[in-house]
This record gives structure tokens, sequence and C-alpha cells, in this order.
């Protein structure tokens, strides 16, 4: 079994779209509009095969849920893999560059994961993980 996908709701679909083009490499399928219920959504599909759905509708109550300070039951990150340290460390710079802001890391952490943790432009928290730890020099 294959999770298939995981949707979230947004009031900024192009820009989160955009996010996740241009810093994660996904590929958008045609923008969906259903004007009756006034929903528009995007599949984003990555290099896996996994999919991120985001999805806009007017009325959406905002989420109570602090994904910095004050974490709350339910699904709280998305993790993206990569197959090298360096790659991890790249990616960092490249977000960080850009203004986003790194909560933590890059860093080992106990678990035997080299991370760091950013926000989306939603403030949606994401990962970006190796389990390949021998392949790194830091400079």
């Amino acid at each position: 079994m294959t999770l298939e996908h995981v949707a979230i709701w947004t009031n900024n679909l192009e820009q989160l779209k955009d996010f996740y083009v241009r810093y994660f490499g996904a590929m958008p399928n045609e923008k969906y509009t259903n004007s009756q219920k006034q929903f528009q959504s995007y599949f984003l599909t990555f290099d896996s095969g996994a999919r991120l759905e985001l999805m806009q509708r007017p009325g959406i109550p905002t989420s109570q849920n602090d994904t910095v300070t004050a974490q709350h039951l339910g699904i709280i990150h998305l993790a993206f893999g990569v197959n090298t340290m360096q790659e991890v460390d790249a990616k960092a710079e490249q977000l960080r560059a850009a203004g986003f802001r790194i909560l933590s890391g890059p860093r080992t952490t106990g678990d035997g994961y080299y991370e760091f943790e950013t926000l989306d432009p939603d403030n949606n928290r994401l990962e970006v993980t190796t389990t390949a730890l021998t392949t790194h020099t830091r400079n």
C-alpha cells in the first residue's frame, strides 16, 4: 500500500504551488476549478510519485495549530527526503537565502537523521532529511 496524497487548505493557492515547484521540484497538474463550490486545487507530483493536493475555497477557518511553538495533535509536518547531507545543507542555504526561516538544523538527530526544519509560505512545518550520514563534510 502507498500513501496516495496529502491535502493542504490554503488561502494562497498560487504562492504555495510556486513554492513547492521552485524549491522541491514538484510538477503541478492543470488547476482544477469548481466554480459552483468556489473550489480550486492543484495536485503536485514529486519525483518519488508522492503527491500533495493544495486546495482553496472561501470560508475555510484558520487552523488553531501553531506549527512553531504550540503544536497540537494531528498531522504536524511534511518531510522531504534527499540522498546526502550535502543536499540537506544546500536546501537549507537555498531557503535561508530566499528569506525562509530555518527553525532548527541542519543537525543530526537522536534517531539517526540529518535534517533541518523550516516553514512553507503558509507556515506549514517542513523537514528536509537524509539517513546518509557518512557522506558529509562540513565547511
